[in-house]
């Protein structure tokens, strides 16, 4: 895939309005302008209200289609808005990717008695009481749907944890007994261990649970013109069941990306090296980066923002992106960047080599609900034209200042260099090397920020500057 481009489709705070796919079928020929590839899709199977973003899943098998849960569509719309969708962006060469959300199930049809015992929610290898019986939403039938697609019936059996007790009227998390029940040995080691995510948490290691999720995965495949999948919280799903998930899906060509929260390069490239590298995962550790520097500012050192990252020791398994739905503000692993610092971060993950980079669309049309953050479209979209049209060839980094790095891509038969930089405090120069056959040529700065000229030297060199906490991105004078 030639400059590979993925766009996160949705934020946490849409309108429930039901109209979403046919905004994004609206948008999708601007993003096949823009340069983008693929389409990550917001998760559209029937979750336990009109108002959940998708993550708290009822039905895998309604896509909008069964009037469940007292709704028909789901957030987005229904599933004849959403086949339109992904025919249009199947049209434009665009790469539709399912947000796959198999982790737990929510908004059960009926509770169900059983054996279970308290645990520590901090650690959850603690036993803070006795095993007793509970109460717990477990039951899933799927009366609306009728047994169309799968007879498949969810039990207490089928999950690891719950977060409630009926019975008591208690909340906390609950480790479900049974013969050979326990939590998920493959899973982050977090919190003692962190198998258990929340609502009833499905059960890797039952046999039925294994049938049903990949006849599942099958029947999505072949009703829906995917390309690709994005798997949710990978970190609480046991890895030995994930790979054998992954080997189920060899043979089909599908871009597959996973989502392990963990700002540890050595615990990501452990786990893309645990599915034999058949995954490429979020680059969480160069998020964090880019959080860390926006709250520092001028005090935080610009050289370091590559170190221990997933780009750096593993680029091609890295996809790298400034924001999502999780960090933005609001949710649980909020950690959003700093507007003083977001045209910096994109352009570091727009502008680079390596990496599979992600836009997230809260950035990019803004966020909505009771505290909204304002577009970044505008500059964004000058990234992606300097992008599309003028990066390519080698990187050669200046990673030379506190507050001021850059870096040239040297171009190729078809691109002249660029000399990007970046800086987070005042304006700053560098010199760069585009080479002896640009002697006496002027640069100037795409981006517009900068105005003037800077002429190459007749040893190809010429020196380059940003302005205040700003970018530069300097190309060959038209």
């Amino acid at each position: 895939m030639d400059k590979p481009l993925l766009f996160q489709a949705y934020e946490w705070y849409l309108a429930s309005n039901h109209d979403h796919y046919k905004r994004l079928q609206e948008l999708a020929p601007h993003l096949k302008q823009m340069g983008f590839s693929a389409i990550w899709l917001p998760p559209f199977f029937k979750a336990t209200s009109p108002f959940d973003v998708g993550y708290g899943i009822y039905d895998l098998y309604d896509l909008g289609e069964f009037d469940q849960l007292g709704q028909l569509p789901t957030r987005y719309g229904n599933r004849e808005d959403l086949e339109k969708l992904l025919q249009t962006l199947t049209d434009l060469d665009l790469l539709p990717l399912a947000d796959v959300v198999i982790n737990h199930k929510a908004g059960a049809d009926f509770s169900e008695r059983f054996l279970a015992t308290p645990v520590n929610p901090e650690n959850r290898e603690e036993v803070i009481g006795e095993e007793r019986e509970i109460e717990g939403w477990t039951g899933f039938r799927f009366p609306g749907r009728g047994g169309k697609y799968s007879g498949f019936v969810w039990h207490y059996y089928h999950f690891t944890g719950v977060d409630y007790d009926n019975l008591a009227h208690e909340a906390g998390i609950f480790k479900i007994s049974g013969e050979y029940k326990d939590w998920a040995e493959g899973v982050s080691r977090e919190k003692g261990n962190y198998d258990y995510l929340m609502f009833a948490n499905v059960d890797h290691a039952h046999p039925d649970v294994i049938e049903e999720l990949k006849r599942w995965i099958d029947w999505l495949l072949s009703s829906l013109p995917l390309r690709g999948l994005r798997f949710d919280a990978l970190k609480h799903i046991d890895a030995d069941f994930m790979l054998d998930y992954l080997r189920h899906l060899n043979g089909r060509e599908l871009l597959l990306i996973g989502e392990y929260w963990e700002n540890n390069a050595d615990t990501l490239i452990h786990y893309i090296d645990q599915m034999e590298q058949k995954m490429i995962l979020f680059d969480v550790p160069l998020h964090f980066h880019f959080y860390e520097a926006s709250i520092r500012g001028a005090d935080y050192d610009l050289r370091t923002i590559k170190d221990n990252t997933l780009v750096d020791r593993m680029p091609t398994h890295a996809v790298t992106f400034v924001d999502n739905h999780d960090s933005q503000p609001g949710q649980s692993l909020q950690s959003f960047v700093e507007d003083s610092f977001k045209i910096q971060a994109y352009t570091f993950i727009l502008l680079r080599k390596d990496g599979f980079p992600s836009v997230f669309y809260g950035d990019y049309l803004g966020i909505g609900g009771e505290d909204p953050n304002k577009s970044h479209q505008r500059m964004i979209d000058k990234l992606l034209e300097i992008r599309r049209d003028h990066a390519a060839g080698e990187q050669h980094d200046y990673f030379e200042h506190h507050n001021c790095i850059g870096w040239l891509r040297t171009g190729d038969e078809h691109h002249t260099p660029l000399a990007v930089l970046l800086s987070n405090g005042q304006s700053h120069e560098i010199r760069m090397e585009v080479g002896r056959h640009l002697a006496g040529r002027a640069f100037v700065d795409y981006t517009g920020h900068q105005v003037g000229e800077v002429f190459i030297d007749e040893e190809g060199w010429g020196i380059f500057y940003t302005g205040d906490n700003s970018v530069s991105v300097w190309g060959l004078a038209k």
